[in-house]
């Protein structure tokens, strides 16, 4: 059985990927110095998704405006335990979101074509308070994606949906410790 909340992720020992859309300004500088810089936003919450399906669906697969570059972001799976951590849900106390550093919230996982599926995936909003940590020490690289997920649009398109799956990032369950998972509403 599949649980409802549970993060799936590309992860290895040390590392995790969280999946970005941003706009040509954006992700080419931050391509170029291996992190976030300038134009870059350290004054407001930025929005990291483990969840490529999902990802693809809120960019229209890097087709929105200012979504346009996809960007694999790995980080330390320390830095990525420390923002769960830190985080409140969305839909709990609006006096404890209104404090907290990171938030939280479960939207529908999505398809390959953006249909709604009967498990959540999480998005997590880490805070102006530590975006510079998140772009000076959690991130260990950033990886254009773009042109794999042109490649996989346009196979969806021409309906080769078993092509374009098998371009997708490899996603697993990713193993949260049960305090962490609590705090966040994860089930596994």
């Amino acid at each position: 059985m599949q649980n409802l909340y549970g993060i799936r992720a590309d992860f290895d020992a040390d590392t995790v990927v969280v999946y970005q859309a941003y706009a040509p300004a954006v992700a080419g500088p931050a391509l170029a110095a291996g992190r976030f810089v300038a134009p870059f936003s350290f004054g407001r919450m930025t929005w990291i998704k483990p969840s490529f399906s999902w990802l693809m669906h809120r960019s229209n697969w890097a087709r929105k405006p200012g979504q346009e570059r996809v960007l694999a972001v790995r980080i330390t799976r320390a830095g990525w335990e420390e923002a769960l951590g830190r985080a409140v849900l969305t839909t709990g106390d609006p006096a404890l979101l209104a404090r907290a550093e990171v938030h939280v919230q479960w939207d529908p996982e999505r398809s390959l074509r953006g249909a709604a599926l009967n498990h959540y995936s999480i998005q997590v909003g880490v805070g102006r308070t530590l975006i510079r940590t998140f772009a000076e020490e959690w991130i260990t690289g950033i990886t254009d994606l773009t042109p794999q997920v042109r490649r996989i649009a346009g196979l969806l398109q021409q309906g080769r949906t078993a092509q374009a799956q098998r371009l997708l990032p490899p996603e697993r369950p990713y193993p949260l410790p049960r305090p962490l998972a609590a705090r966040i509403g994860a089930n596994g």
